[in-house]
């Protein structure tokens, strides 16, 4: 039986998505699970994995065609079953083709036409697909930057400290009597997404704030204890020693991990914690599935994994889709303390701060500990103060009876 595949929605507020490059080719086997296509969204560029298995019987969305979500892209046929006769409907086809403009971003090599400099030559530019569209935003041609990535291929860097030479002998000697004109920066397609989300957050999920200081002394000495005994990159951070202690947590209080719709919350069955990742063109929140049924050093496995595959591009669609409850941790800027925006639909979000030596009481002396600012942004249509305060102490007692962390798988 034919399958119709559609494009995605790969993000709460996605609404169009263009496929890079397919994986798989007409007349291919695909099973469940495989990658079947590259797909970029305002923010990342994911892998796209096949439901159901069979042949890939026809490609319908060309890439780099933008194609709206929910449209047909593909068909997927059991082996030796014709094509169904009504393709053609629905169909996502390729925008006619206008001078001046430029091509549509790919994973592949592109052809671009010679330049008046070396007539005849034909250059093979190679790029990554985050290098590809900031090119295509800025409305730069990938020919004209040397790409330092391996064997010369063109990465993010590379396009964001490139400037035109017609731009450097455009500008005119420093004068007394010249005033800089008005700035004008147009935003990325990243950080217009970023702009509407957190501004579609605030204006419907009524945020509420709730902190507390969190002795994180005994936590870092078996973080220390852990990173001792592992050979290899198997080292834990601070944020994995987070994750987990807010897995375990969102255990006890499901309310957290859940979803306003409406009339009624959606309890979430697996806890899907977003890590907040800074990249140059703005931030995104992948997640690692399945945070309560994995070991700390599992998490910090797949958060090493998940920070560099959400930095080259390579994403899969559940981890950028499928995130329950989020962290922002901003302790590596030593930044003390701040509130996040909740990244919908979740119900809340827990931001960190930096792990900070300072003077604290105990049993009536003064001692030095390690201490971190933890505040828990929540929205309040699903809980209420008293809730989200038990559930941030919860995640406060676990960091500083840290053996907590070892005993849930």
């Amino acid at each position: 039986m034919a399958t119709n595949i559609v494009m995605p929605q790969m993000g709460y507020d996605m609404r169009e998505g263009t496929v890079v490059r397919w994986h798989k080719q007409e007349g291919e086997t695909v099973a469940r699970g495989d990658v079947l296509a590259e797909i970029e969204t305002d923010k990342a560029t994911v892998e796209f994995e096949a439901y159901t298995s069979g042949v890939l019987g026809k490609i319908m969305a060309a890439p780099g065609v933008v194609v709206p979500v929910g449209e047909l892209i593909a068909v997927i046929i059991s082996p030796g079953e014709p094509l169904p006769v009504n393709l053609t409907q629905g169909a996502a086809k390729p925008p006619a083709v206008q001078p001046n403009l430029a091509a549509p971003a790919s994973t592949q090599p592109v052809v671009l036409a010679p330049t008046a400099a070396t007539p005849g030559e034909i250059r093979e530019v190679r790029a990554s697909p985050i290098a590809r569209r900031l090119a295509r935003e800025r409305g730069i041609n990938l020919v004209d930057i040397t790409g330092t990535g391996p064997g010369g291929r063109i990465v993010e860097q590379d396009v964001l400290g490139y400037t035109p030479a017609e731009t450097l002998a455009a500008v005119p000697a420093p004068s007394a009597s010249l005033k800089p004109p008005p700035a004008r920066v147009e935003l990325s397609r990243m950080r217009q997404a970023i702009a509407r989300v957190t501004a579609d957050s605030k204006r419907e999920a009524p945020h509420f704030y709730v902190t507390a200081e969190v002795d994180m002394t005994r936590a870092m000495d078996l973080r220390r204890d852990i990173n001792e005994a592992i050979a290899g990159d198997g080292r834990v951070t601070v944020n994995d020693l987070i994750v987990k202690a807010a897995a375990i947590a969102l255990v006890k209080h499901p309310k957290f991990n859940a979803s306003f719709q409406g009339e009624y919350l959606r309890m979430n069955a697996s806890i899907n914690i977003g890590i907040a990742i800074a990249l140059e063109t703005g931030l995104m929140v992948p997640g690692i599935s399945d945070c309560a049924g994995k070991s700390l050093t599992e998490i910090a496995a797949a958060s090493k994994d998940l920070i560099e595959r959400a930095t080259s591009g390579h994403l899969r669609n559940q981890e950028y889709s499928e995130t329950t409850f989020s962290i922002s941790n901003l302790g590596m800027y030593d930044v003390e303390s701040f509130a996040a925006i909740i990244y919908p639909p979740h119900a809340a979000v827990l931001a960190v701060g930096t792990v900070k030596e300072q003077a604290v009481v105990r049993n009536g002396e003064l001692a030095v500990a390690r201490m971190m600012q933890a505040t828990l942004s929540t929205d309040h249509r699903v809980a209420d103060g008293a809730e989200a305060a038990r559930f941030l102490v919860e995640i406060k007692n676990i960091l500083e009876n840290p053996v907590t962390l070892l005993l849930q798988a």
